[in-house]
């Protein structure tokens, strides 16, 4: 008799910690499928004509201020004067579909120096000519998987010691459609005479 009541109660364990299991498992999915959860995207749109136009109108600095593509925004733009290398920049980030992002520099009075820690660890890959200019396109040495947002740079030196740098992580079309919006408006910049 103590043989099979032992047998008895060993089944029992194990069918009641089955049991317990199942009931945990059910208890974290009923939880996981009641809670809210906030789908959407932590990046914030921001404003981005008003703001360039307002840092040109604030410094007196040729700021362009372009039209993105559809379906993308801004989530970032500012223009910084106090740099501790001395550099005037307006700087503009916008967010597309998939994960992708475009950003630009466009500096002011900029020197050697800024350029070159600008693009320290790039190197000179090829030429890109839009409309009116021919880019510099700089890639990183070290090849990031997935790739970063300064491991591609296009340069320009429009105009004297003013710089643009177009960067970000996108498709060549993509790029192409912010280089020809920057193209229309740096061409309409007065030149230094």
């Amino acid at each position: 008799m103590s043989d099979s009541a032992a047998r008895h109660r060993a089944r029992q364990t194990v069918i009641n910690l089955i049991l317990a299991l199942g009931a945990s498992i059910g208890l974290v999915v009923t939880l996981v499928l009641i809670v809210p959860r906030d789908d959407s995207s932590r990046i914030r749109e921001i404003d981005y004509t008003a703001i360039s136009q307002k840092a040109k109108a604030d410094s007196g600095f040729d700021v362009i201020t372009i039209t993105p593509p559809e379906n993308w925004w801004s989530n970032n733009a500012m223009l910084t004067t106090n740099n501790i290398d001395t550099v005037p920049v307006f700087k503009a980030g916008f967010v597309g579909s998939d994960i992708k992002y475009v950003g630009y520099t466009q500096a002011f009075n900029a020197n050697p120096t800024w350029l070159a820690l600008s693009l320290n660890g790039k190197v000179l890959t090829k030429e890109y000519s839009s409309k009116h200019y021919k880019w510099d396109v700089y890639e990183s040495i070290t090849k990031n998987e997935p790739k970063k947002t300064m491991d591609y740079i296009m340069v320009l030196n429009y105009r004297d010691q003013d710089y643009m740098l177009v960067y970000g992580v996108a498709g060549d079309s993509e790029f192409k459609t912010f280089i020809d919006s920057i193209d229309e408006k740096l061409w309409g910049v007065p030149k230094v005479e």
